[in-house]
């Protein structure tokens, strides 16, 4: 039997009911003939593996007690690959019919490319960021406090007003759709495991660009992506919105540790404690209120209490 181009490799946690539309979106755009599948469950608490083994019986099946994130899920999955290609697929974005062979012919005739990215868009069409600048601790600043007009020649991450009809090159890509190319895969691996959700792709992103790869971004497909269904089930099955982004502070911490150093660390410390101050003062003139005053101060808080839990940003908490 001859070996397929593309490993799709799916972390699914909770969200059953997405197994089937995107597994008939995969066929419709000729998986049967071009993918192998590769799933890892999350300790899902819904019928995830009764879909999962109705819906597609011939994946690779790897089923985890505990939910371990979505990095590590991934990285479960490195040794079953045989494909020239990995595609990491989120169980709420679905391919369209020539999305597959569009992606594969693109990365066979630029050799260079290491990531392939994609059009994104939601339900209704509109159009997601899908084309990113690496956050800095500044631009992370000014989108959370809206000053960007103070700063008008800094990169934001999401820059939204340019043409996505175009090929270009960019810093990362989300990793609803995220093909890789093998090599580069053997050369830098995949996620780092310190990251348990959020800030996996911009990290690996960024280590794959440092290694001579390109990271692109390919317009002439689309995939549309829900977005949010498994933070979502966090959310429903755990009452942890606030968990949500305690992961994604988190990673951001580590992230500007690892890449910024400990003075870009310092810088983003400082910055998030005067941009809370700032919108809590916002907050005050419009009158809206002590809830929104109290979100700033908590919001601090608990990035200055994860910067200890974290030693600094040196070590995960989980």
């Amino acid at each position: 039997m001859d070996r397929k181009p593309v490993d799709v490799m799916v972390v699914n946690f909770n969200t059953g009911s997405l197994l089937q539309p995107m597994f008939d979106a995969l066929r419709r755009a000729g998986s049967e003939r071009l993918a192998s599948y590769l799933v890892v469950d999350n300790a899902s608490a819904d019928n995830s593996l009764e879909c999962l083994a109705n819906v597609c019986p011939e994946a690779l099946l790897l089923s985890n007690k505990q939910n371990v994130g979505f990095g590590r899920a991934n990285n479960q999955l490195l040794a079953h690959l045989q494909g020239k290609y990995a595609l990491l697929l989120n169980t709420d974005a679905f391919v369209a019919s020539d999305t597959l062979e569009k992606t594969i012919a693109y990365m066979d005739a630029h050799p260079d490319c290491g990531v392939l990215g994609v059009r994104l868009e939601g339900r209704d069409g509109d159009l997601q960021p899908c084309c990113r600048y690496f956050p800095t601790p500044l631009n992370i600043f000014v989108a959370r406090t809206g000053l960007g007009r103070l700063f008008p020649g800094l990169q934001m991450v999401d820059e939204m007003a340019w043409d996505h009809g175009s090929v270009r090159e960019c810093d990362w890509l989300p990793g609803c759709f995220y093909l890789v190319r093998r090599e580069v895969l053997d050369q830098v691996g995949l996620f780092d495991s310190r990251y348990f959700l959020y800030y996996e792709e911009v990290d690996h992103c960024k280590r794959v660009k440092e290694a001579g790869w390109k990271v692109v971004f390919y317009p002439y497909t689309t995939v549309v992506h829900i977005g949010g269904e498994s933070s979502k089930s966090v959310a429903e099955l755990e009452a942890a919105s606030r968990q949500i982004s305690a992961y994604q502070i988190e990673s951001e911490l580590l992230y500007f540790r690892k890449h910024h150093g400990a003075g870009g660390l310092a810088l983003h410390m400082l910055l998030v404690s005067l941009g809370d101050l700032l919108l809590a003062f916002k907050a005050l003139l419009k009158g809206r209120g002590r809830a929104a005053i109290k979100a700033c101060w908590q919001h601090t808080r608990a990035t200055w209490s994860l910067l200890f839990k974290t030693r600094f940003a040196s070590q995960p908490t989980r």
